[in-house]
């Protein structure tokens, strides 16, 4: 499929291969892909260039219903064979533009994962952004939640649940991962390596290269299939595809996957480290002869990420629910420092990466309930703007954390304590991100708007079932 390349390709490989179906794909502004099809017979070489009309007022965070119209243009490398429709589809993501001035529009999270790579090549930096994304997800057997005004509940289960020991489920053999101890019994404690081997496989059958599949540590069925790493856009519209497969094997299964951040009480969440490198003409910048390894360009854009990160955080962690995963003492890292081992530290530097082309650093905050192109892209602005700036990230913190004594700890910054803190850091400082005109004032403005309004005041107003075991009887 990779070797599709332009709209003539892709015309012929539609025909070829008999083809029904072509499915128009494109990421709303918070982050969930959309799509709508056509009949194969309707695309031909000019909808590449021409594009396809659609309301874009039905898209969170898009346009006002009095200039709602705008073109979805497919790119043709992108293309892939749905394996799940039942009729031969061919998926196509697409860039968006306005119809009447042709233009990119500002608010595509693809335009400005494009416009970043561009941003690179201007600066004369490097040519080429690496990320590599480990992306976190349970895989839970029933989930049901609900919202009124006299009530509010969820409720999750997985048959390989902790919770479920005493379960009678005719029989229950007992095979469950302890609490924190999901990393890496082998079956039977963990039940679902035929299903995490079908997402791989699957995965790889449509063009995306993976190193790894595995239990992660949580009990109730958190996995992790770890991609290769790859250019920004590219890994970008990976992590949608992977998302995509890991969603739907799932469900052909009768399971249901989420990649929020804290679903389970009292267990590891999922979270996303990206690891960040930057080449030029076929080199790694990162690789020297500093700290670990590293070169002064490395460090210096480990400083702008520590610098930003408060206000990286809110693309990268850009839920409410991403907070009850970064929480002081736990197994997040919410400690703004950088260290070569320390997984404590929010930016770490792997020692198994010992050859110059694997030179990298992995961004340990994230988690994969973020835009990735929104996210990718602040990454890459905030690491510039170190590199430019000569941005110092101090001295590495290579202690335990968790072992500092409480005055030595106060001195290491912290991530923000809420979504809220993030879009208040994000407000104050974004003038790196909209170097190169890469997010726009528009794009910020919006983004802090529709967080705000959409789900942090949401979730303020409504009470929260532990505080009726808290304050009921007061």
């Amino acid at each position: 499929m990779n070797t599709l390349k332009t709209p003539k390709d892709v015309v012929e490989f539609i025909e070829r291969e008999n083809v029904e179906v072509v499915d128009f794909r494109f990421m709303d502004f918070p982050g969930l892909w959309q799509h709508f099809s056509v009949p194969a017979g309707e695309v031909d070489e000019s909808s590449f260039e021409d594009g396809l009309g659609f309301d874009g007022s039905s898209i969170r965070g898009w346009q006002a219903i009095n200039e709602s119209d705008m073109l979805v243009k497919p790119v043709p490398e992108s293309a892939f064979i749905d394996p799940y429709f039942q009729h031969k589809t061919l998926i196509l993501i697409c860039n968006i533009a306005d119809p009447i001035s042709g233009s990119e529009y500002t608010k595509d999270p693809r335009n400005i994962a494009r416009k970043a790579e561009m941003h690179l090549i201007n600066t004369g930096v490097g040519d080429t952004a690496f990320f590599g994304p480990e992306a976190e997800f349970f895989i839970f057997d029933d989930v049901r939640f609900d919202q009124n005004s006299n009530s509010g509940y969820y409720f999750l289960d997985s048959v390989e649940g902790r919770w479920n020991t005493g379960r009678a489920e005719e029989p229950n053999l007992g095979y469950k991962p302890r609490y924190k101890e999901g990393y890496f019994p082998v079956p039977p404690t963990d039940s679902q390596q035929d299903l995490r081997s079908e997402m791989m496989l699957q995965l790889e059958a449509i063009g995306i290269p993976i190193e790894a599949q595995h239990h992660e540590v949580a009990s109730g069925g958190q996995a992790e299939i770890d991609m290769r790493f790859g250019p920004l856009v590219t890994m970008s519209d990976n992590l949608l595809k992977y998302k995509y497969i890991v969603k739907n094997t799932a469900r052909k299964h009768n399971k249901t996957v989420t990649f929020m951040p804290k679903p389970l009480f009292n267990d590891n969440g999922s979270g996303m480290h990206i690891h960040l490198s930057i080449w030029k003409e076929g080199k790694n910048l990162f690789a020297g002869n500093g700290y670990a390894g590293m070169s002064e360009n490395a460090l210096y854009a480990i400083g702008g990420l520590l610098k930003h990160a408060p206000a990286i955080l809110a693309f990268t962690n850009p839920t409410t629910n991403s907070y009850k995963r970064l929480v002081p003492g736990y197994e997040a890292p919410v400690n703004l420092a950088y260290s070569s081992r320390n997984r404590s530290a929010a930016v770490r530097i792997p020692m198994y990466s010992t050859t110059e082309k694997s030179k990298r650093f992995e961004f340990r905050c994230p988690d994969p309930s973020s835009n990735p192109y929104l996210a990718f892209s602040a990454m890459l602005m905030a690491a510039l703007d170190g590199i430019q700036n000569k941005i110092d990230p101090g001295d590495p913190l290579d202690k335990d954390i968790y072992d500092l004594p409480p005055e030595e700890l106060a001195k290491v910054p912290t991530t923000p304590g809420s979504l809220r803190e993030a879009l208040e850091a994000l407000e104050a400082d974004h003038e790196f991100l909209l170097k190169g005109d890469v997010f726009t004032r528009d794009v910020i403005e919006t983004w802090i708007d529709y967080k705000l309004q959409h789900e942090v005041l949401a979730l303020d107003l409504r009470p929260h079932p532990w505080e009726f075991a808290l304050y009921y009887d007061i």
